[in-house]
Order: C-alpha cells, then structure tokens, then sequence
C-alpha cells in the first residue's frame, strides 16, 4: 500500500499533481535507462547457426552436423538427432562433442556414411544455462531435395500436462515466498504484537507450507519437464539423481534445506517471541531474529537468482545479488499488503501506528524495486524495438503498468492511513470497564472449578475482541482503508502472476539476437509478409466461416504465423482443431506440419515456422468444428 513516505500532516492540494508528476518521471527513466547500450546479454539459450544451414542443398554428404547457441547449455545422449527421409537415425546416436571454443558455443553429433540423397531432419533439446528447456528443429538436404515422412512432436519442450503442472508450482513457490518473507518482515518492523495474533500465524505458516509443498513439485518434476514430458518419471531414481547434478537441482535442493531453517523462524517468531514479555528481552531476540530471517530468505531468495536469468549473461556476479535484492523488495511489499489486509480484517488490534510503519517499509522497497528494476529492465531488453516487438517487452511494459496503477491506489491508501486513529479503541468509560471485566476472573476463581474459570476468561476475551472489532469496523476510516488496501492487494496478485511470467519467457535481447543469428544462418531469399484468406464449411451445425493466414516475414528460414478464424457473421470464432501443413510440390518437400497454439478467442499463432527454401508453397488448413465435422482446405502462396 503504502509506496510514499510515512504520513506527516494534511497534503497540500499540489501534492497529488507532484506525485503523478514523479510517477511520469520513475517511467520515463525506466524506459530510457533500458535502452543504455552494452555489450549482447542472454538468458534462455537460442540457436545461432548450424552447419549445413537450414534449408541448404549440399552436394556430398558431411560427416557431422553442429549447432551453434547463443549461450552455453547441457545436453544429453539424445540432445540432436538427425532422421533420414524414411525417419531412421542417420547419425551414430552418441553424445553431442563440445565443439566449443572461445566465446563460442557448439555442439556436433557424427553422421553414418554412405547416406543417400534427400532431404534430412535435424531435431534438438537441450536445457539452457537459466533452466529452462529449449528445442528446435530444422532441415536440411543432400543431393536434391525430397519428401520426407519425418513427424515430429508438436509440443515444446517444457509443455503439456507436466509443464502445466511445474508452472502452477513456480506460481505458487513465489506466492509462498511472499507471504513467508513479507509476513514475517511485517510482525517484526510494523506490528510486533502480530506474533501472538491467529491470523498473521497462520498466513506465515501457509506461506512456507506452499513454498514449500510447491519446491518439491519441482522438484520431482525436474526430471520430465526437461525430458520425457510424462508423470511418470517423475520417480525415476536416476533421472532424480540426474537432476540433483543440475544447477536447477542443487537450488531446488538449497531451497528445502533453507526452509528448514525458516521453520525454526517460525517456530520462535510465533511462540518465545510471541510470549516474551520482558521489553528489554523482547528488543534482544527481535534483533536476533531479524539478523537471522534476513539471512534465511536473502538465501532463498538467492536459490531463484542462481539457477534463472541472473545467472546467465553479462554481468551476472552484479545480476544475482540485484535480483536477490528484488525479491526481496517484492515480499516485504505485497507479503506486507497480503499481512495487512488481513490484520484490518481479522484482527482487532492492529493501530495507526503499525499502519504509517508500514507505509515507510512499502516506500524503502519501491525504491529498491524501481532501481534494481531499471537494472534488470536494461541488461534482459536492451532496445525500444526488444521492448514492444517481444513477447518479455510487451510483459515488462504491462509491469510497468501495473506498477503505476499500484503506486495510484497506494496514493489513496496513505490518505485513509493518515485519518486513521486509534481512538475508537477505547471509547469514553472503555477502559474502565474493561478494568471491571478484567477483575471478574479473579473474584470467581475462588467460587469455581479451575476450569471453569479458565472457560469465563476465554469467554470475556472473546466477547472484549468482538466489541473492539465492532467498534473498529464502525470507523468510516478504518473500512475506507481496508477497501483501499483490498484493491492494491488485486493489483498486486495479477503483478506477481506477471513478474512470474517473466521469469519464464525469453528475454527480447536474446530473441532479437536469435532472430539475427537464424538469418544470418539461413542467408534468407528477400520476401514479404503473406496474407492469405480462405472460406471454409464443414458441412455440420456452424460448420461455415473464413481462415485468415499471416506469415511473417514470408522468407525462408523462421517465420511467425497467425490464423484468425471468423464465423459466418464475421466474429472471431473457437474450433476445437486447427492444424496447418506446408508443401513445396515442385521439390517434393513436406508436408511440413504445423500445429498452432490457441492465443485468444478464434485467434491461433505459432512461432519459429521453418520454410527451408522459396518457391510456391501450398498451405494445407484442416478445421474441426465438431466431433465429426471436418474439412481442408489449401490455398498456394509465394514464399520467399
């Protein structure tokens, strides 16, 4: 909530103008830092060239193919595999050589001898530097081109069920992390007394329990997310072990081990801390605790930056601890507004001055955030045409976006935190009475059971807990806040949703770089975009509407695909199949199969599309719009 400086007296009418102007400012330099020039960055790994290329005819047959990257990466026994036209193994099936050299990356596989002419597949998989697996594919022909009846998998490495399921857990690691770390950062500095309230002990508890639970998900999925892609093996004793060699492995491994330290925490944070009355012992273990909490989670927070994107690309010694420095920010900001929210709504207790402390720790981590953020926007984008043409710009720019509808909502929140007093905690003869009931328990210990005794204080309590939360409730401030703060809490889920999503997509520097690196390789025939649209109708209920085809840049080489389908009334409209295949019938290539993946509401759109040479291409679309409804449909296009 609070993203301002603690409250300090009536704002002056021109305050709101200064803020939206030092809103406009943060952005502009976040914007324009990103694009400081340096030296090419990388995070995911990307193939920068082959040797034969994509698409060439070569004369003999070679003895090896090698894959160039953008970065290093590791590979296994079936990391490049190269298929003959009938889909038999053409090369030995042993480990790719390491090629590499200087500031090169390259891996080789040897071919058989004597292979015939014809048009030969290369398929890889391999695990980039920051974790995530990557693959790709590509063609290339000896003698003459031909057809070829090689099918590969239409799921990307990392994909289907098992890849749903390892992303659900990387969300909800870093929701965990934010609840654990921001939760217990805000009973520390802002409300201490929360050590003995329910609610603030059970979000912390849940925190790590997710964090937790979510890290050993990933942990037994480590092994099919990079490989196999099936649950199975999920308990294969010795893809596991393969796993703990990994850099990933060994942070997933670090992780759980730093979260039996953080139940330690835990543990002392909500029961000796919580009973310690003494303020002089009290003030000692806070200390203490602070000292070793900060520790715990500067290293669980270090267990993403050493295995993601700050481990990989330029400066990666100054990137690590940054990151590590960013999360941290994140979850004393949106752990402290998930823990504040829920002290407004389920605990009674909770006073102004809890509330401006608060609001100064939120000011100290949105400064941390903008300059660590302003880092990591430069060194992972690098450029204006990385920023908007990229899929990690376009997220970054939303980000951002967010960012400043969270600062706008914080603006209103710090305006309820400065009206908020603690005066309706104890109205007039409050205190008094409270004194009263207080002193019951101790007149009828002597005329009841122990027990009995210990049942009427539990009762009064509870009764003393629900008239102050009544009184609290009834405070326009206090419920102008709580609304205020429920709204920033929105905002913020859908903003870890989207930094999570981040930590997952390839960066737009890297992207670009590949992008430049496939052409260079590919040495593509100059073309254009290409458009096509075709009407179809599979003869059943809704059966009739148009395709539109976009192809860009319409080259050989790595192309971007976008269908649209369009109902008979012209609105978009969901099938439950779409498939496309490519043929070049003069050279007898393909066909080419091209499943697309479902973007939006009758929108579809498939990337890294390889044409591996120009001519008239003819573009095979088959539509389902039922069970037995079903038509293709192909349509000729000069490409290249």
């Amino acid at each position: 909530m609070s993203a301002t400086a603690p409250y300090a007296g009536p704002s002056p009418i021109r305050r709101p103008v200064a803020a939206a102007a030092l809103l406009a400012a943060l952005v502009s330099l976040v914007f324009g830092l990103l694009l400081a020039g340096a030296g090419p960055a990388s995070a995911h790994a990307a193939l920068t060239g082959s040797d034969p290329r994509d698409g060439a005819v070569v004369d003999t047959a070679p003895k090896e193919v090698t894959l160039s990257f953008s970065e290093a990466i590791a590979v296994g026994d079936d990391s490049i595999r190269v298929l003959d036209p009938s889909g038999k193994r053409a090369d030995t099936e042993a480990e790719p050589r390491d090629l590499s050299e200087g500031g090169t990356v390259r891996y080789g596989v040897a071919l058989h001898s004597g292979l015939p002419d014809g048009t030969y597949t290369v398929a890889w998989q391999a695990i980039s530097a920051d974790s995530h697996p990557i693959s790709g594919a590509f063609t290339f022909s000896i003698g003459a081109p031909s057809e070829t009846t090689v099918a590969l998998s239409s799921q990307e490495a990392g994909g289907g069920p098992v890849g749903v399921v390892y992303d659900i857990a990387r969300y909800a690691a870093y929701g965990g992390f934010v609840l654990l770390v921001g939760g217990s950062a805000f009973v520390l500095i802002c409300w201490r007394g929360g050590a003995s309230a329910l609610p603030m002990q059970r979000l912390v508890v849940r925190g790590w329990l997710t964090l937790t639970a979510a890290t050993l998900v990933m942990l037994l999925l480590r092994n099919p997310y990079t490989g196999s892609g099936k649950f199975a093996d999920a308990f294969d004793l010795a893809g596991l072990q393969s796993v703990l060699d990994t850099k990933p492995g060994a942070a997933l491994v670090s992780r759980l081990l730093l979260l039996g330290a953080a139940a330690l925490f835990i543990a002392v944070l909500f029961g000796t801390y919580a009973r310690r009355e003494d303020e002089q012992e009290r003030k000692d273990l806070t200390f203490g605790l602070a000292v070793g909490g900060g520790v715990v989670a500067a290293g669980i927070a270090a267990t993403w930056a050493m295995s993601e994107h700050a481990s990989t690309g330029i400066q990666a010694s100054i990137a690590m601890p940054v990151d590590v420095a960013h999360l941290l920010a994140v979850a004393a900001w949106l752990g402290g507004l998930a823990s504040l929210l829920v002290a407004l709504y389920r605990t009674p207790d909770i006073g102004s001055a809890a509330v401006r402390r608060f609001s100064a720790v939120a000011f100290s981590s949105v400064v941390v955030l903008a300059a660590t953020g302003i880092y990591q926007s430069w060194r992972q984008v690098g450029s204006w045409s990385a920023l908007t043409g990229t899929r990690y710009g376009q997220l970054l720019i939303l980000k951002v976006a967010l960012i400043a509808v969270l600062l706008a909502v914080a603006w209103f929140s710090r305006r309820w935190t400065g009206r908020l007093t603690d005066t309706a905690v104890a109205p007039s003869g409050g205190k008094k009475k409270a004194a009263e009931e207080n002193t019951a328990p101790d007149e009828a210990s002597d005329e009841v059971a122990p027990e009995r005794a210990a049942q009427l204080a539990r009762q009064r309590a509870v009764l003393t807990a629900t008239k102050k939360k009544r009184i609290r409730d009834a405070d326009p401030e206090r419920s102008g806040l709580r609304r205020s703060v429920l709204a920033e809490a929105a905002v913020a889920v859908v903003l870890l949703a989207v930094t999570t999503m981040l930590t997952s997509t390839e960066p737009g520097r890297t992207e670009e770089e590949a992008a430049g690196g496939a052409t260079a390789a590919t040495a593509p025939a100059a073309g254009g975009p290409v458009n096509l649209s075709m009407p179809f109708d599979t003869g059943g209920q809704n059966g009739k509407g148009t395709v539109r085809i976009d192809l860009d840049p319409g080259r050989t080489g790595s192309n971007d695909l976008h269908v649209w389908i369009d109902g008979s009334d012209g609105e978009p409209m969901d099938v439950p199949e779409l498939k496309l295949a490519l043929t070049l019938e003069s050279k007898d290539i393909g066909p080419l199969p091209v499943v697309p993946n479902r973007l939006a509401e009758g929108h579809w759109t498939a990337s890294g599309v390889q044409i591996p040479m120009a001519g008239d291409w003819k573009i095979d679309v088959t539509v389902r719009t039922s069970d037995i409804d079903q038509v293709t449909i192909d349509k000729n296009a000069k490409i290249g």
